[in-house]
């Protein structure tokens, strides 16, 4: 990574936990490709006034996550066609001052679900209902899944996110699912939920895949759970990557070859473990 100088390109992610992952993956991309850029992570105090530092200090690009994909909507200038249609935000892109959001967690599910060869047949639970389920929620509805549940504390929010796709709610996860997505913080590393699990031990062993979004640590309670009961996973890693190579793209304009993204992850990875 070059030194800091006046001229570095500057992007950040904006989230109430944040990890490493972005900073690791964006950071290892650009020291490949030689960009004088870098990429810092924080928990603003006030969200209003950090998006505004973007605006103000010329920031490039920011990745938003929880709780704030949905909160950051009035404070851009344009909401791109792939944030417009979920109404959550993951992606800020800055030209000149004019701040443009995007989603790029929409097309890494759609495309993890393709990866994995997710059976649309299957009965699904999907518990969560804020921004980050809106797009798991809509890449189930657009990759053919039918028969969903979304399962959520709160009645309204739950109801509101499955009727808008057609599918149900409910206010606990039902038996017999035979696809998990956890889309909720229980299990991210630093919340008071870090050790507990979404889904009952004997829904995940009536499982057939098992989808946690959860990316820090990797290894998730949910994760560990599943590869013990032998049931094929998808990670919070993969949904990481996938969306963070888009965000790249959107910062860079540059497109970065397989195998720098595949070194990229395995940095991430590597370092997540300790960090």
């Amino acid at each position: 990574m070059p030194i800091l100088n006046k001229d570095m390109t500057f992007c950040i992610s904006l989230a109430a936990r944040p990890s490493n992952n972005g900073t690791l993956f964006h950071n290892h991309l650009y020291d490949q490709l030689g960009l004088n850029w870098v990429y810092k992570a924080f928990a603003p105090t006030d969200l209003a006034q950090a998006v505004a530092g973007i605006r103000g200090l010329g920031i490039r690009g920011a990745a938003v996550s929880m709780p704030y994909k949905e909160a950051v909507i009035p404070l851009v200038d344009h909401v791109a066609a792939s944030a417009a249609a979920i109404e959550s935000v993951n992606t800020i892109v800055n030209d000149n001052g004019v701040l443009t959001a995007h989603n790029t967690d929409y097309s890494a599910v759609v495309e993890l679900l393709r990866i994995h060869d997710v059976s649309p047949a299957l009965r699904t639970v999907v518990r969560g209902s804020g921004g980050m389920a809106k797009a798991v929620v809509a890449a189930l509805r657009d990759s053919g899944f039918g028969d969903v549940v979304v399962v959520a504390r709160n009645e309204t929010a739950g109801r509101e996110l499955a009727e808008a796709y057609g599918f149900e709610w409910a206010a606990e996860a039902c038996d017999g699912a035979e696809l998990l997505v956890n889309v909720t913080p229980i299990g991210m590393a630093g919340g008071t939920e870090a050790d507990q699990l979404p889904f009952t031990p004997e829904q995940v062993a009536a499982a057939r895949v098992v989808f946690d979004v959860v990316a820090t640590p990797v290894q998730t309670p949910l994760i560990r759970a599943a590869r013990s009961a032998g049931k094929r996973v998808v990670t919070g890693a993969d949904v990481a990557t996938l969306q963070a190579v888009e965000q790249f793209v959107l910062y860079t304009g540059v497109t970065p070859t397989e195998e720098q993204v595949l070194a990229a992850r395995e940095f991430m990875l590597e370092n997540t473990q300790t960090t």
